[in-house]
């Protein structure tokens, strides 16, 4: 069986991650800086700071989510759109990637001090794709002393970035993650529009 696009995805930006460890000049070069691409027409930013990470932790931790939700969104794209699997999931990622630099760069477009990096937008435009096909599933993760259901887990992790968003102060883009779960969720609704209708009705027909 050939490697999924998940697994793909996740080698190809864990090696530029790690060369970017050790390599200030292109690290410097892929991040998000709002200020900079305006100035210099650097917009092929908003999509490279998605490979490229400040440390171990935000790599590891990123990329562990992305591998324990994207292996079943590809699976379930394959049943709710009949465009190739590969086409939807690298929309879906590329896509929250995008969208969810999008209010970043409308409020720090004239802070020269600001800089992002990483995949957050996409891994939570991936995450929010399954919530919304696998509703009532059980997600757990380490800091959650309970499980939860994915649609009660991601009406909480909404709010809590949302909060955090506004709160600021803590070198998060906090915004990345809430605007990427949007767009993970507006997507998927547009390839099967069902999931909105008829809420449940997928993992309901496979058994899940």
């Amino acid at each position: 069986m050939e490697p999924s696009i998940t697994i793909h995805l996740i080698i190809a930006i864990t090696l530029v991650s790690v060369v970017a460890f050790g390599d200030q000049r292109l690290f410097s070069a892929l991040l998000f800086e709002p200020f900079v691409m305006k100035a210099r027409g650097e917009w092929y930013r908003v999509v490279t700071h998605a490979f490229v990470h400040a440390n171990w932790p935000h790599l590891v931790v990123n990329m562990f989510v992305l591998y324990m939700f994207g292996r079943n969104v590809e699976l379930l794209y394959g049943m709710v759109s009949e465009r190739p699997v590969w086409s939807t999931y690298l929309l879906l990622f590329l896509g929250g990637v995008v969208f969810s630099s999008l209010p970043g760069f409308k409020r720090h477009a004239l802070d020269p001090s600001y800089r992002a990096v990483g995949a957050s937008g996409g891994v939570s435009s991936v995450l929010f794709a399954q919530v919304l096909m696998l509703p009532t599933t059980e997600v757990r993760f380490l800091l959650l002393p309970i499980p939860l259901q994915a649609w009660l887990f991601g009406v909480l992790y909404l709010v809590y970035s949302w909060q955090m968003d506004k709160r600021g102060g803590d070198n998060v883009a906090h915004d990345a993650h809430f605007y990427g779960a949007v767009f993970g969720v507006l997507f998927t609704v547009v390839l099967d529009p069902r999931l909105i209708t008829h809420i449940g009705y997928l993992q309901r027909s496979i058994g899940y």
